[in-house]
């Protein structure tokens, strides 16, 4: 028999597809975040883009009715820029991405640089270059390890899907023959980042996802509580092709609001 889970203290919670859809607060989804606010409990939201700086998420997100200070948004570009710090200090980097990746590097300590850098990191960009992935191949050819934030094939847009961050990814890894690493959700990192950050536990925490394969999965293997709501990318019968199941099924974050 399975142990009793600890009461949930602290909160994960996706962005795209769980507070905010095509643009508009899910319903019910500002006022989930009011009261995780009044009730004191870490929280944290997280995004596998690194588009934007979480400043820029912060007025995004006020434009839309939510009240979150900066401190609580999490993006991969920061969990990204947190992993290259540990693994190597002040290192260098030729960075293909926007504004959230890059001061995120210079937080870090990092040195963006296109002569002979430590790393190549690649990001969410909304105007790839061609002659920035050609620098790219030829630096990781030279023997520069390859990053990447996230592995996401597509993202969302109002006009429907956008070639994301994976995509060019496997250009790369096509014409290197070298895989990168990827930092963002479904890697375990991304939580285990986002855990230190509000300094909380993984079975005391929940993790709030709209996708099976990237945040279900991501809070599973961190040992986190997951809870998946339909308002997003999965229903409740593509999530039962996977061989793994979330602790929970709700409808949308507005059937949580009473248990904070």
């Amino acid at each position: 028999m399975g142990a009793e889970r600890k009461p949930v203290e602290s909160w994960l919670t996706d962005m795209d597809g769980v507070l905010v859809h095509e643009g508009h607060p899910v319903p019910g989804a500002p006022e989930f975040i009011n009261r995780l606010r009044s009730s004191g409990k870490p929280f944290l939201i997280l995004t596998n883009n690194s588009i934007y700086t979480p400043r820029d998420l912060h007025a995004r997100l006020s434009r839309m009715g939510f009240e979150v200070p900066e401190s609580a948004i999490w993006t991969a570009a920061l969990a990204t820029a947190q992993f290259l710090s540990d693994q190597r200090p002040g290192g260098t980097a030729y960075v293909i991405g926007e504004a959230g990746l890059t001061t995120a590097m210079h937080a870090a300590g990092y040195i963006l640089t296109d002569f002979d850098p430590d790393y190549v990191v690649l990001g969410e960009t909304r105007t790839y270059s061609f002659e920035a992935i050609t620098k790219a191949v030829r630096l990781i050819n030279d023997g520069a390890k390859f990053i990447c934030t996230n592995p996401d094939p597509t993202g969302p847009s109002v006009e429907g899907a956008l070639p994301a961050a994976g995509s060019v990814a496997a250009m790369i890894s096509k014409a290197t023959g070298v895989d990168p690493y990827f930092v963002g959700k479904p890697n375990p990192m991304m939580m285990r980042s986002a855990l230190n950050t509000i300094e909380a536990h993984s079975e005391s925490t929940a993790m709030i996802g709209d996708r099976m394969d990237t945040d279900v999965l991501c809070g599973l293997e961190a040992g986190l509580h997951t809870i998946l709501v339909l308002s997003g990318i999965s229903d409740e019968v593509e999530a039962d092709r996977y061989p793994y199941r979330p602790s929970r099924v709700v409808n949308s974050v507005a059937d949580l609001i009473d248990e904070i």
